[in-house]
């Protein structure tokens, strides 16, 4: 008897556990810290199997970062806070948000976004071209398994010795291969189709669409190097600051499904998987420094499609990752 009291005592001082895409889940966020608020970005009945698959950095990625850049020298001024969007204006690609759509190519998208920033950047705002995610993603045997995730690292490589060619949205038919896989409709009353977790690799074709004039060797453009960024805050924001937007891998927990706004902490809620993004600037809201960030899940997640994490506390392993290049 008193061994079945004790089995009931504890299970009644478990807590109780939520489904992390719940009303009850997201009002628990919002009751266990202060610095952002939880609100609904997914329909409760999305698939948590898509949602895991949109993580696609491997586990082993630590085994495939790059050598980190030795040579460089920090901004002595650093700012209290900075935006890329605004730093460089003639950019368009900088303000863009894109969607990875049911595949776990966020190691690529993260990867190709912040090159296309950086061919901007570094030709003064010259030289617009959107590369390619479906370019990346299909035909880099290297950087993984495709869509079942890769290696930001790899990605990088990739781009000084391959290149990798031009390519805008889905259904978009701009560049020379556009994305193939279509976004999905993470609330219930949109027009996209419904999330699942069907969406397989794309098939590396050698070739662009046939509107696009521009032969597919002579479309793609090369990165000059590429490298790690040593976790030291001041050295990521100078790399920022010089070179552009950079990519970054994160660890993300349950509760980061439901960011909606101010500077995330992880709260509460299971690891989901690794996920890489593109890190634009940083600043300080309510005397909590941040890490702004552009997510690759569409402008209907987040804060238009944005987010910020703590900064200077490798916070879910955000500034233990972060990967760069220049562009030739």
């Amino acid at each position: 008897m008193l061994l079945f009291a004790f089995f009931v005592s504890t299970a009644l001082a478990l807590p109780e556990i939520h489904h992390p895409l719940s009303d009850q889940f997201i009002n628990e966020i919002n009751s266990q810290q202060n610095t952002w608020t939880a609100g609904r970005n997914f329909d409760q009945d999305v698939s948590m199997n898509y949602i895991r698959r949109l993580m696609g950095v491997l586990p082993d990625n630590d085994l495939h970062k790059l050598p980190e850049l030795t040579e460089f020298e920090l901004v002595q001024d650093i700012p209290e806070s900075f935006d890329a969007r605004e730093q460089w204006p003639d950019c368009p690609t900088i303000k863009e948000i894109r969607d990875q759509g049911s595949c776990g190519s966020c190691w690529a998208f993260g990867a190709v976004e912040a090159m296309s920033d950086r061919v901007c950047i570094h030709s003064n705002g010259r030289t617009h071209f959107h590369f390619s995610a479906d370019d990346l993603v299909s035909c880099c045997r290297l950087c993984g398994l495709g869509c079942n995730g890769g290696y930001p690292g790899a990605a990088w490589s990739y781009w000084v010795r391959q290149g990798i060619v031009s390519g805008g949205q889905y259904d978009s038919h701009q560049g020379c291969r556009p994305y193939e896989i279509a976004p999905c409709e993470h609330h219930v009353n949109g027009t996209r189709r419904p999330c699942d977790d069907s969406g397989r690799t794309p098939k590396c074709k050698q070739a662009c669409e046939d509107s696009y004039s521009v032969p597919y060797k002579k479309d793609k453009h090369y990165g000059q190097k590429s490298y790690s960024v040593s976790s030291n805050i001041k050295a990521i924001q100078s790399e920022i600051m010089k070179n552009g937007p950079v990519e970054v891998a994160f660890t993300v927990y349950e509760d980061f499904l439901q960011y909606k706004s101010g500077v995330y902490q992880h709260a509460t809620g299971h690891a989901l998987g690794g996920h890489a993004v593109r890190m634009l600037g940083w600043g300080v809201e309510n005397g909590t420094p941040y890490w702004l960030i552009a997510n690759s899940w569409n402008t209907d997640w987040g804060d238009n499609g944005y987010f910020k994490i703590l900064r200077g506390k490798d916070h879910c392993g955000i500034e233990g990752s972060v990967t760069a290049g220049i562009p030739s």
